[in-house]
């Protein structure tokens, strides 16, 4: 549609309508002009027309002889100067189009991506001298200019809406691309987690582990200082060894604490069987509650071997 020049108005039917247009005005002004006949004009009731009701009023005819009747010459103008400004608007509207396209740096496919606005531009220069145009030309060339806009119009609009298509189809690409990048970012940081923890507990797992956790743990939830955990440290020595696997064939009890049974450890989270850190934390709570404190639980166990 825009990759070819739009057609130009023949210039055989401009002629057609400066001459009808010129032999009206003649007409009106009672003047023959060479070539043409003086036609006498009247208004509808016979009554003559005056010199200045003729200056101020002219006959427009279009290409195929429809006659439009008398139309005053100041309307004549404002329609060109309307004409003039929606041009010069339409022409505005298609550079800053075409230069939204370029600077989009988007591939609109096939499609063309300019708007021809040459036949327009010369529309509006040959309007533009409103002052110094004879206004019985004025109608020929307010209607040149008029086809011109619609075609420009008409073309930016296209081109406006392949922009759009292509401005939406890329936004939708970048969307789904963040997307799949936040999902892949969650995964990735998942499996860190998922690694860290994994690490965390291996470490805590072993017996040196196990005893940084539960003096930690000792001193946070219980403020128990040094000598508490000095108590704590050979109980469960003697009771596990400080082994989160250990079990009691005799009795069945279980872990770091030796939980009887095992299962109790339950309550203090549901990896009991793999986790130090769970073990202990029940174990010290069983102790708080039993006896007050590690010191007390391993005096008690120093008197009966067991707690």
């Amino acid at each position: 549609m825009r990759s070819r020049q739009p057609e130009i108005t023949p210039a055989r039917p401009r002629r057609r309508l400066f001459g009808r247009a010129l032999i009206a005005v003649a007409a009106g002004l009672g003047v023959a002009l060479t070539g043409f006949v003086s036609v006498p004009v009247a208004h509808a009731d016979d009554r003559p027309v005056s010199a200045l009701e003729t200056l101020a009023t002219a006959i427009v005819v279009t290409a195929d002889g429809e006659d439009f009747g008398p139309v005053k010459l100041d309307a004549i103008v404002t329609d060109a100067e309307d004409a003039l400004t929606a041009a010069q608007e339409a022409r505005s509207s298609a550079w800053t189009t075409m230069t939204d396209v370029r600077t989009s740096g988007l591939s609109l496919g096939d499609e063309a991506t300019d708007v021809i606005t040459t036949d327009l531009t010369a529309a509006i220069s040959e309007l533009s001298d409103l002052d110094v145009t004879p206004t019985y030309m004025l109608p020929a060339q307010t209607a040149d200019v008029l086809e011109q806009t619609r075609t420009v119009a008409a073309d930016t609009a296209a081109l406006r809406e392949q922009l759009t298509v292509a401005q939406e189809k890329k936004a939708a690409e970048e969307a789904a691309a963040a997307a799949a990048a936040e999902v892949k970012r969650k995964a990735e940081e998942a499996e860190r987690k998922a690694e860290e923890a994994a690490a965390t507990l291996a470490a805590e797992n072993t017996r040196a582990g196990a005893k940084a956790v539960a003096q930690d743990l000792a001193a946070s939830e219980y403020g128990w200082g040094g000598d508490q955990f000095s108590c704590l440290e050979r109980l469960w020595t003697r009771e596990s060894g400080w082994d989160y696997q250990a079990y009691n064939a005799s009795s069945g009890a279980t872990g770091i604490p030796q939980s009887l049974p095992g299962s109790k450890m339950a309550t203090a989270g549901a990896d009991w069987q793999t986790s130090a850190r769970t073990q202990i934390v029940w174990g010290l709570d069983y102790i708080s509650r039993a006896y007050g404190t590690p010191c007390a639980a391993w005096g008690h166990s120093q008197a009966t071997n067991w707690y």
